[in-house]
């Protein structure tokens, strides 16, 4: 046999080996790019859009709106009684202000106390993260009645009422490591241990924000409807 024509037909196998190979992988390409397309984001909002027109999705959506549209209302209703702020009431208005509500907090202070000032601090960052529970604070020099019949002899001394009854008391800082520099974080767990403050999840808060948000929204939008109607 010619060795030139034995090497010309090797020649001609190796090149076709090399042709079906990269057939095969052009193959491969091509399904894994038609595999690629078929998952897409066009794919994906096309799916989005059959589920919301699912019954079920709809009625967790209204079931949800429902739910945080009766969190606002209480929480208008709590704020119309004077939750979710840290207030001065006077000894004239402390019976009503601590029979009106479930749970209400008052401190008793001396304006020229340097460890009731702190206290203050702490109290008017929990008031509006608690709006289930009502905050408040009494001049105990003005207050001498009230101080005298709860026996209120140190101070910052920090009443805790239920349904308008003392049912314990925050005495100096001695629940919170008898030191100044405690955190709004331990008042607050104390409280919640006593059971006057709900532990609130970072996510309730989230949506809380975001409901408030989406309401501010509308009522601006409902504005602008008006305004263009006039």
């Amino acid at each position: 046999m010619d060795p030139d024509a034995v090497k010309s037909t090797l020649s001609n196998l190796a090149f076709g080996n090399v042709l079906a190979a990269a057939a095969r992988d052009y193959k491969k390409e091509v399904l894994a790019n038609e595999k690629a397309q078929s998952s897409n984001p066009v794919n994906e909002e096309v799916d989005l859009d059959e589920l919301m027109d699912d019954p079920e999705l709809e009625k967790l959506h209204a079931d949800r709106i429902a739910a945080l549209k009766r969190e606002v209302e209480k929480r208008e209703a709590f704020k119309r009684q004077g939750h979710g702020e840290y207030r001065e009431v006077s000894e004239g208005d402390f019976l009503g202000e601590v029979t009106r509500s479930q749970n209400v907090i008052c401190h008793f202070y001396h304006k020229e106390f340097y460890r009731c000032k702190i206290m203050d601090k702490h109290l008017k960052t929990l008031a509006p993260r608690h709006v289930d529970t009502k905050f408040i604070r009494v001049d105990a020099e003005n207050a001498p009645f009230f101080v005298t019949k709860l026996a209120i002899k140190t101070l910052p001394c920090v009443l805790l009422f239920s349904k308008g009854v003392a049912i314990d008391r925050l005495v100096g800082f001695q629940d919170l490591g008898t030191k100044d520099d405690f955190t709004t974080t331990k008042l607050e767990n104390v409280l919640i241990k006593k059971g006057m403050l709900s532990k609130k999840k970072k996510e309730e808060d989230d949506e809380d924000a975001e409901y408030q948000e989406s309401i501010r929204r509308s009522v601006r939008s409902s504005e602008n409807l008006d305004s263009d109607s006039d």
